[in-house]
């Protein structure tokens, strides 16, 4: 073999791997494991077992890796009509979809073992169920209803559910509180997102509701009134004891903040709303679990 071969060799196993990489959809799997990790610190409230840590890190991550494959394998055919995802792996065809079929099951099945043997089994059992719950619920139904966003919101914000029974090996009102944040928090986040590539999902045959809704009276009002309940949900941390009145005052001042965002919409529709409205959903979830961690810290 010479050294052209070797260098082409070279750059096609490297494509190969960030194909797969582009699989799990890192940045989602990246918000995934920092939710995990607030809510595991919570919980913890800072006696942290740095083992078990890495563990459910690990595993969550593998997890959600491996159901954002399988995700795509289901949606190859409709991500091929969409601009945003006709470059990612199987619609582009740089990966046939047997292979990503098998990564995925594969991936998801390392991270559910880890969690089960290196964590507790309750942990496996919520990464198992919000697998399930994604793969064949949320996503088949968004051809059917534009429901869907609501059902894809519980798997969505399962990932504190995840970190709170790794570090207590139980749920209780804790959990839910960090679940109801979440929850809320991805249904103005997506239904922005609707509103921006709502041409894109048309094409594809999604049943969002801003392709139900053309001149987006129904997608604004969706957005101000969740963004509404957000400010009142965020406070549920405090109601329940896991956080103090330094997250209290940060919360009200982040949720103000992006319910003015999304008040923004009330009049207006055009794209340049809906990417702030988006924008400050980006912002605003990593600011407020940030203020989680320090209070937690700094009780």
């Amino acid at each position: 073999m010479n050294v052209r071969t070797e260098v082409v060799s070279l750059v096609s196993a490297r494509a190969r791997v960030s194909d797969f990489a582009e699989l799990t959809k890192p940045r989602i799997t990246t918000l995934v494991v920092l939710t995990t990790w607030v809510a595991y610190i919570v919980a913890s409230r800072g006696s942290v077992q740095p083992w078990q840590l890495l563990h459910t890190l690990f595993g969550t991550a593998l997890v959600c890796g491996g159901t954002s494959a399988l995700n795509q394998v289901w949606e190859r055919d409709r991500d091929a009509m969409m601009r945003r995802t006709a470059s990612r792996p199987l619609p582009a065809g740089r990966l046939p979809s047997g292979e990503a079929l098998a990564f995925g099951v594969v991936v998801s099945l390392i991270g559910l073992f880890d969690l089960a043997l290196f964590v507790n089994p309750l942990t496996a059992l919520v990464a198992g169920s919000t697998l399930i719950a994604y793969v064949f619920a949320y996503t088949p139904l968004k051809t059917r209803t534009w429901w869907s966003t609501s059902v894809g919101a519980i798997p969505g914000a399962a990932p504190p559910l995840i970190g709170w029974a790794a570090a207590r090996g139980t749920l209780d009102a804790g959990a839910a509180a960090l679940f109801a944040i979440q929850f809320i928090w991805q249904l103005p986040h997506f239904y922005a997102i609707a509103w921006m590539y709502r041409e894109d999902y048309a094409r594809a045959g999604f049943k969002m509701l801003s392709v139900l809704d053309p001149e987006g009276t129904r997608t604004r009002r969706q957005i101000m009134a969740w963004a509404a309940l957000l400010l009142p949900v965020s406070l549920l941390p405090v109601v329940v004891g896991a956080n103090g009145w330094i997250y209290a005052g940060g919360a009200i001042l982040l949720g103000t903040g992006f319910l003015v965002l999304a008040l923004g919409m009330r009049k207006r529709n055009e794209v340049s709303s809906a990417r702030r409205v988006f924008l400050g959903s980006i912002l605003y979830l990593p600011l407020l679990f940030g203020l989680m961690v320090l209070d937690t810290l700094l009780a």
